[in-house]
């Protein structure tokens, strides 16, 4: 009899009519549906089977990663399984909800509270990351921003899962944060569609696209460092959301369709219309992306009035309102 956790993939693909999107169908996989609530159980699940097969890591081996929270959940989780010793180091921008979750699985969580030079952790976290590899005789930083087995776990589990599904796609729209996703699924897209069109959606204030930097205040999308693993990525174009599109996003997901999704799955709900607004029609379109989290993980930011009412107007979520500049691909180039 299989583990709950080992339920991994094979997450609903759902159809999603989008009114001012009318000349595509829009199909989104709800990786929310994972055991753990993210896409991130994947790249878990993956990473340390494929590491404690070819015996580069042990169970006496602690394992060690910077994460916002879902990625470190998933890994807290499954080195349970395993019996392992795991440490996750996170910032004071991780969600109050993914902090219980981390310690209730049983991780070590280790916050660092000094910002970088840019206003976010992300630095300071992987700074913290070295210290403690320093500190064991055996220890195995994960690197979720190098590590080509981030992508592989994506190419062969959800780019594979979305190729079989539709018999075509002609864009495919993915939030960037630690960029292993996005690089993995652009590799199985290409494959099995070349024509198709690989759009990343990134946030305001993030430097992955050699964009100006700025304080962000989601989790789960964008970055203060150009990953790594995102020099292999097969991206065609970029959108940029902010955090009011963002919002507006979630909110339009939950009214509209019925889906509490997180702050990166609002992102990619803008970002699809923002970037078919003003298009030409031309023939049909399939496009595809995916939710990679659930909303319950941002009741208290998101999903809150007094929170939100801080970057959005406080009477309106109308996902359809432009606030910010389409992106392009200066850093790929």
């Amino acid at each position: 009899m299989p583990r709950y956790l080992d339920n991994v993939g094979k997450t609903p693909l759902v159809r999603l009519p989008m009114a001012d999107v009318a000349h595509a169908d829009v199909f989104a996989k709800l990786e929310f549906a994972n055991p753990t609530g993210s896409v991130k159980d994947r790249a878990a699940q993956y990473i340390i089977e494929a590491l404690l097969g070819s015996g580069e890591i042990d169970r006496d081996t602690v394992l060690i990663e910077s994460s916002s929270g879902n990625f470190g959940i998933a890994l807290a989780a499954r080195a349970a399984t395993y019996g392992m010793r795991f440490i996750c180091v996170v910032d004071p921008m991780i969600a109050s909800a993914n902090l219980l979750l981390l310690n209730a699985l049983g991780a070590e969580v280790v916050q660092v509270t000094e910002p970088d030079q840019f206003g976010g952790y992300l630095k300071t976290r992987l700074r913290r990351v070295q210290e403690l590899k320093r500190s064991f005789a055996r220890s195995y930083w994960i690197d979720q921003y190098a590590n080509p087995l981030n992508a592989e776990a994506y190419a062969r589990t959800l780019g594979a899962e979305l190729c079989d599904a539709l018999p075509r796609i002609d864009y495919l729209f993915a939030g960037v944060s630690s960029g292993g996703t996005i690089t993995g699924i652009s590799w199985r897209m290409k494959e099995c569609f070349p024509t198709a069109k690989v759009i990343a959606v990134d946030m305001e204030g993030s430097v992955i696209f050699n964009r100006p930097s700025r304080k962000r205040y989601i989790p789960g999308i964008g970055s203060s460092i150009v990953p790594a693993i995102l020099s292999r990525a097969k991206i065609d174009d970029v959108v940029i959301v902010d955090e009011a599109e963002t919002i507006a996003g979630c909110h339009a997901l939950v009214r509209e369709h019925g889906i509490f999704a997180g702050g990166s799955s609002g992102s990619v709900f803008a970002a699809i219309s923002k970037f078919f607004r003003g298009r030409p029609a031309g023939p049909r379109a399939v496009v595809a992306t995916l939710f990679a989290d659930r909303g319950d993980r941002y009741i208290d930011t998101i999903y809150d009035p007094t929170w939100a009412a801080r970057f959005t107007a406080r009477d309106s979520f109308d996902a359809a309102s432009p606030t910010a500049q389409k992106g392009h691909l200066d850093a790929l180039s």
